[in-house]
């Protein structure tokens, strides 16, 4: 897998990620809350599914 999410893409999708998580225990607590998940490990690992399927990179790195 080569990374295809570039630093602030990845901050962006970790902060997503948590706010999201967070209103499974903080705010209406509801099991939607957990679609959180996908951008934080897409942001902590930085390679997103349907960047590599549309070929998108905002890395700005070839790797």
């Amino acid at each position: 897998m080569k990374h295809n999410v570039g630093s602030i893409d990845r901050a962006i999708r970790i902060i997503a990620g948590l706010g999201l998580i967070s209103l499974v225990f903080i705010g209406p607590q509801t099991v939607w809350g957990w679609i959180g998940v996908v951008p934080l490990v897409t942001g902590l690992i930085g390679w997103c599914p349907p960047y590599a399927l549309l070929r998108i990179n905002s890395c700005g790195v070839k790797n």
